[in-house]
């Protein structure tokens, strides 16, 4: 039998001053700050998932979220990837010298709309796809996405939450289930 547990607490508001928060810098006894864990748990993860840091900027995808939403990933290709290959290293040390790790999540995925026509996803409804809003609320997101990958368009139900490092808002680990 299923077994949800479900916690409330205070609201949060997201605090996103770079001079307040220190990317990648450890916070825990362990020497490594929340993003990094994230970040090495979706590279090595075997579902579609991926994690972008407060500025929607990939920091880590799995193998198969790359498989997922690109026409150019090769089936032997290993596409897991990070930033950073330890704790408290500087991000922007994309492992594998992976194009997508390091650039915005817009610049990497072509949105479109639901039509049949497919066109190109307007300027003010990129920012409400799951792992950006998760970004601009704090809070759980999910919807459905659609992406051109190459002539064909694929379909996906995302799930965002966002990812904290004490009270400051680090970035959102994104999970993907393909609809068509």
């Amino acid at each position: 039998m299923p077994h949800v547990e479900l916690s409330l607490s205070g609201e949060r508001e997201p605090k996103r001053d770079r001079e307040t928060r220190a990317e990648f810098q450890p916070q825990h006894a362990t020497g490594a700050s929340s993003m990094w864990w994230w970040a090495n748990a979706v590279a090595g993860a075997g579902e579609p998932c991926a994690v972008v840091d407060s500025d929607g900027v990939v920091v880590a995808h799995s193998a198969t979220f790359r498989a997922l939403l690109s026409a150019s990933h090769g089936p032997g290709e290993s596409s897991s990837h990070r930033s950073g290959a330890g704790p408290g290293e500087a991000p922007g040390d994309g492992v594998g010298g992976d194009e997508w790790v390091g650039r915005g999540l817009l610049d990497v995925l072509t949105l479109v709309d639901l039509t049949p026509a497919a066109a190109a996803l307007a300027g003010w409804e990129t920012g409400r796809i799951p792992p950006l809003l998760a970004l601009a609320t704090g809070s759980l997101a999910r919807g459905v996405m659609r992406v051109r990958v190459g002539d064909a368009t694929r379909t996906v139900d995302a799930i965002s939450t966002p990812l904290w490092d004490e009270a400051i808002l680090a970035g959102s680990l994104t999970f993907l289930c393909r609809i068509s």
